[in-house]
């Protein structure tokens, strides 16, 4: 079968979680399907380092277009109607890690993931610009001519049905991976202290990595550190927020400045894939008190490293980190900071939290993800 896959988000400068996905699933794709071609589509006006990465596999071709982005989204792709990704690529199946502006001949099939749709259902997380460029993509048309989507949770898939009215038989849930590389490191290791070196961590810290953004809820998160430290004047725990600083970000440092520990708090800005382990493992407890999640890596990668997790108890964040995270309202900054309190004051829960952790984690592979993906493709030949 000839797969086309859409891999434009790779031409990214730095990547996050749609961007990892991608990567970390064609390469999947072209380890564990290999009776199939892949043929990947990406574009970029200018050329940029490492970009896209390299796929050295016997069944992959790369189409690699020179458009400028808005000239192809808003130009070719939603105006003229072309260049029909199918036909340039010959594809039997074209598949979108992620939504984006397409063009496909009348009657090609093609399936879409999902990761979530906060965009349609807290449309004031995001700017008029996001909202603007959400609403051009059309996203319930996009889904409504699909031939299957993948939706990376059951959360997620609940909302596809309820919020583009995709009949259930069409939506396909095939929960993400997470890499290999994420196992708990020794603090001793020459690997944690360069990283602790390079980033100037505290000897002593919680940490919070995700982008920084109104839906991750990070003003909570200093909110309940302020409390804890209130009720713990000896502590010498500090914060660490890491994560680039995505939109409507510039509360968070306001907040951060008006809390009282302003000098505590380490703001870390992007971290590089290859720190991020490391930095888990350092780690004493990892925080995650988002709004709302389609999935969520983070606290899974956290788990995998050996630290335990607060995270949310709404929207996908109980189903995917349920099995080991403590969970709590993210509305409740009072009942956030008796959770910080009760896992940095307790060791066995600490132990507990950590051992749960570890054994969940293990459930979630590319292996896996993959093989489900490929059986999706594969199953449309009895559809059509």
């Amino acid at each position: 079968m000839n797969i086309g896959i859409d891999i434009r988000t790779l031409m990214d400068a730095r990547y996050s979680g749609v961007s990892l996905y991608t990567l970390e699933l064609v390469q999947a794709l072209c380890r564990y399907g290999s009776k199939n071609n892949y043929r990947l589509f990406c574009n970029a006006f200018r050329s940029r380092d490492g970009r896209p990465p390299r796929f050295d596999y016997p069944n992959v071709s790369v189409t690699d277009t020179k458009y400028p982005n808005k000239l192809l989204n808003y130009g070719y792709f939603k105006i003229g109607k072309r260049p029909k990704l199918d036909r340039l690529l010959k594809t039997d199946v074209f598949f979108m890690p992620h939504i984006n502006f397409v063009a496909f001949s009348r009657g090609a099939r093609y399936v879409v993931t999902v990761h979530d749709l906060s965009f349609l259902r807290y449309p004031y997380f995001f700017t008029l610009r996001q909202n603007l460029w959400h609403r051009a993509l059309n996203v319930k048309k996009l889904l409504q001519h699909a031939a299957a989507v993948i939706a990376v949770s059951e959360h997620t898939k609940r909302d596809v049905i309820e919020l583009c009215r995709i009949p259930e038989k069409k939506v396909h849930v095939i929960y993400s991976g997470i890499n290999e590389r994420y196992h708990p490191l020794s603090a001793e290791s020459s690997e944690a202290r360069r990283v602790r070196s390079a980033y100037a961590l505290p000897e002593r810290f919680m940490l919070y990595l995700g982008n920084i953004e109104p839906r991750k809820n990070i003003e909570s998160i200093i909110e309940a550190y302020s409390l804890y430290r209130k009720k713990n004047p000896q502590s010498d725990v500090k914060l660490v927020i890491a994560g680039s600083s995505a939109w409507k970000h510039g509360v968070v440092h306001a907040v951060a400045r008006a809390s009282g520990f302003f000098a505590d708090i380490h703001f870390l800005d992007y971290v590089a894939e290859a720190d991020k382990t490391a930095l888990y493992s350092l780690a004493e407890l990892f925080v995650f008190p988002s709004f709302y999640e389609g999935f969520g890596f983070p606290p899974l990668e956290a788990a995998a490293c050996g630290t335990p997790v607060i995270t949310s108890n709404v929207a996908a964040l109980p189903e995917i980190a349920g099995g080991f995270a403590l969970l709590i309202d993210p509305h409740n900054v009072a009942g956030l900071s008796e959770a910080i309190n009760e896992v940095l004051n307790d060791k066995n829960l600490q132990q507990n939290m950590r051992e749960r952790g570890l054994n969940h984690a293990q459930k979630f592979s590319w292996e896996k993800c993959a093989r489900e993906v490929v059986k999706v493709f594969e199953n449309l030949n009895s559809i059509y």
